[in-house]
């Protein structure tokens, strides 16, 4: 059976790789909110590159009204900029277009009463 020592050693040990472990995990959240960062400095860069004023206010209207919406246009006219299907720069009304089909078509509903 250890002693005393032993097991205050040991407890040691054990509290040392915890803080490691914290430490380390601590780097790697650092490193992917750098990421993340540099990535949204990257979208921000390509889009202020191929968007015009008034397309990138229609845009930021639409984020405003639906975030999850308008972030998933941003990400489609980032990789459309990245593939190199944009010549130049997208206006206003190209912006409407874009929006209009990427939009899906409103569901009507028919409710009728018995």
């Amino acid at each position: 059976m250890p002693d005393e020592d032993e097991l205050e050693e040991l407890r040691r040990k054990k509290m040392e790789q915890l803080k490691e472990q914290q430490q380390g995990g601590e780097v790697d959240e650092e490193a992917m909110q750098a990421q993340q960062e540099q990535a949204e400095a990257q979208k921000k860069a390509v889009l202020r590159q191929y968007l015009t004023d008034g397309a990138r206010k229609r845009l930021n209207t639409v984020k405003m009204s639906k975030p999850d919406r308008g972030e998933q246009i941003e990400q489609q006219l980032v990789a459309l900029a990245q593939s190199g299907r944009i010549q130049n720069q997208i206006d206003e009304d190209q912006m409407k277009d874009l929006l209009q089909e990427m939009t899906p078509d409103k569901q009507s509903f028919n409710i009728s009463r018995r």
